[in-house]
């Protein structure tokens, strides 16, 4: 990994600097808190990780949190896991995000896209009062704090309202996508036994329509502990028999009452991809997510009033989630049902385009789906109002940057961003003061003490090492639902460090304060001593046109060797001839290092990813190792499971 200072890819210009709002709560918090008043970012960070209280306090202020009762302290237990935030407070998540009401009643606090790409606003008005109605409908059904509520919904507005309207009564939201099968769904539903479930007849995708109401009839015969089912007809079909109509429960113009619950009360409940076992049920607090996304969107992203928020993501990720806090900051937020590239590749740019989106976040697989397609955003579409582009998913390439700045224009702030559902937002990413370096993420967040380890617990710099966390953040989860001692919650994040968050990927941290992301900790490939993320790998192999996707495995033999494969899906029309093989192998030895070269190369029919999109490696691993399929992943976390037979035949041809 050379850290040698290159040029950066993009500099922010000094109006930019003055103008952002993390410059302006630099100087508000070195007058009031004693932050640093100089050293720039830098110093600002290392103040919010070894400052802790004063710097959550600051954040409060900053952005006025309204705490119905105080509290005694801002951390009362630091330790992990278990930290206690804020002891004493009350406060309603959904207040806060519907706050903007009060002052920009008539401006839209969402605009709805279908893939007809018209924008259809709902105003901050209509959205408080939507929330108002169905949270005084939620508790004439007898809804309580610590209910749960459900989703089955693509990314509407109901889906927005009704989780405003759950946080509203102090009740737990939980959501998928309607594209999730029913034992998927079930998996997760089934472990938090909701009381309402709000779900469509069936989405469009792709412009086509897709009918889910035998799925809706499943998922009522299999969830006992409902009480209640709320149609809403987004085909336009009748409710079924005993459901309730979504316009019958949002009609009343009633003022929403907020609930006031301890900080530390449950907001949702997100899943892991949960590659083995059930996904893991994880639960983040009202108000360990509203100051930590308060800090993420409002400082890091620097979303204000005068922005629209575009994202695209579905309900069954936590970026969906994150989206809707926008309305924190009082941005207007974008949600865009549809399919990525329908009609075309170019979708998601023709939705910012005509959205007036300021801040666009996609996947880095669409960015290079977009380069190899040879879509020209910048020159086809006016994204002018774009002031950044964010990526998340998986490691952005460096042909990835290079493309953003060439193909969106060259004066774009490129975020590439890294966190997980298990906090529900960012390690490190966006920095609106920072320079962009190829390759890197700009810097860690604010509050986030993260550092790069070798095995022994010894701090790296600009060496790959595992993604740690050495002090609490508000949105680690307050529990993992069924997990009643904290033994699967503290097995997945703690027991290779004790007390420090190990979140099972490699990094660098490098000597002028970026980061590189190299991919899953448990997957890395390491040949001879030298570790390599197997993102590089991919970065470079499917640069070749040939090369559809791939998926590159290490597996250590029981003789001591080591068998690394390299697993292609070709573009249609190509051919794993001794050419396309030379020239893989080229790359690899030209651009990573010669030790990393595929001890095989295997054509294979596809790729399996988990259901929000990252390539499967370590069941793939286990599946090689013998492992059974039932036992190496779990089915319903898994887009296409056919695929998995190919590595299990495999498996046994190599036994």
């Amino acid at each position: 990994m050379s850290t040698v200072n290159p040029q950066p890819l993009w500099q922010p210009d000094p109006q930019r600097i003055v103008r952002s709002q993390i410059t302006r709560f630099q100087a508000w918090a070195a007058e009031h808190h004693d932050a640093p008043a100089d050293g720039g970012y830098a110093a600002l960070h290392r103040w919010s990780v070894d400052e802790l209280e004063p710097f959550w306090e600051a954040v409060t202020q900053w952005f006025d949190v309204r705490f119905s009762t105080p509290y005694t302290r801002v951390l009362g237990d630091r330790s992990m896991p278990g930290a206690d935030w804020f002891p004493g407070a009350t406060l309603n998540y959904a207040e806060h995000a519907l706050r903007a009401a009060e002052t920009r009643a008539d401006e839209p606090a969402l605009l709805y896209v279908d893939e007809t790409h018209e924008p259809a606003p709902v105003t901050w008005s209509e959205l408080r009062r939507q929330v108002g109605s169905l949270a005084a409908e939620l508790r004439a059904l007898g809804v309580r704090p610590g209910d749960r509520v459900s989703g089955y919904l693509p990314n509407l507005p109901q889906a927005v309202v009704a989780l405003l309207a759950t946080a509203a009564v102090g009740a737990v939201w939980t959501s998928c996508a309607p594209d999730f099968g029913a034992r998927s769904v079930l998996d997760r539903f089934q472990q938090v036994e909701p009381v309402v479930l709000f779900t469509v007849d069936g989405y469009r995708y792709g412009g086509k329509e897709h009918d889910r109401r035998e799925t809706v009839t499943e998922l009522r015969r299999e969830l006992p502990s409902l009480r209640a089912v709320v149609h809403i007809p987004l085909l336009g079909t009748e409710a079924p028999e005993g459901a309730l109509e979504w316009d019958a429960l949002t009609r009343a113009n009633t003022e929403p009452v907020f609930e006031q619950v301890p900080f530390a009360h449950p907001l949702w409940v997100l899943y892991s991809s949960g590659t083995t076992g059930l996904p893991k049920a994880i639960v983040q607090s009202q108000g360990g997510i509203l100051v930590e996304h308060l800090k993420q969107l409002g400082l890091h992203c620097d979303l204000g009033p005068e922005d629209r928020f575009f994202w695209y993501t579905s309900t069954g990720w936590m970026m969906w989630n994150f989206l809707v806090s926008g309305l924190l900051t009082g941005t207007t937020v974008v949600l865009y049902d549809g399919s990525p590239g329908y009609p075309d590749t170019g979708a998601q740019w023709r939705v910012a385009e005509r959205t007036g989106a300021t801040f666009y976040g996609t996947s880095a697989a669409y960015v290079m789906a977009c380069r190899k397609a040879e879509v020209h955003p910048g020159r086809d579409f006016d994204l002018s109002k774009v002031q950044c582009v964010a990526t998340t998913g998986s490691p952005l390439p460096p042909d990835g940057f290079r493309w953003l700045h060439d193909e969106v224009r060259e004066d774009l702030w490129i975020a590439s961003v890294s966190g997980g559902t298990d906090v529900c937002s960012c390690f490190a990413g966006a920095v609106p003061t920072l320079p962009v370096h190829i390759g890197e993420l700009q810097a860690p967040s604010l509050g986030t003490d993260l550092q790069s380890w070798d095995p022994s617990g010894t701090p790296l710099i600009d060496e790959v090492g595992e993604l740690v966390v050495t002090n609490p953040m508000p949105s680690m989860p307050i529990h993992f639902w069924n997990d009643p001692d904290g033994s699967r919650y503290h097995d997945s994040y703690f027991d290779t460090y004790p007390g420090v968050w190990r979140h099972g990927d490699w990094i660098t941290l490098t000597s002028r304060g970026s980061v590189v992301i190299h991919g899953r900790s448990d997957s890395t490939l390491n040949r001879q001593g030298v570790r390599m993320g197997s993102a590089d790998i991919y970065e470079a192999v499917e640069r070749l046109p040939d090369i559809k996707e791939s998926l590159v495995i290490g597996i250590e033999q029981p003789d001591g060797g080591y068998w690394m494969p390299l697993f292609v899906q070709l573009a249609p029309g190509a051919v794993l001839d001794q050419a396309l093989l030379d020239r893989i192998k080229q790359t690899i030895r030209q651009n990573l290092s010669p030790r990393h070269i595929p001890d095989e190369v295997i054509e294979v029919p596809g790729i399996p990813h988990t259901l929000t999109g990252k390539r499967i490696e370590v069941p793939v691993k286990r599946l090689l190792q013998g492992t059974p399929l039932e036992k190496a992943v779990n089915p319903g976390s898994i887009d296409n499971l056919d695929l998995l037979h190919f590595y299990e035949d495999l498996a046994r041809k190599r036994a």
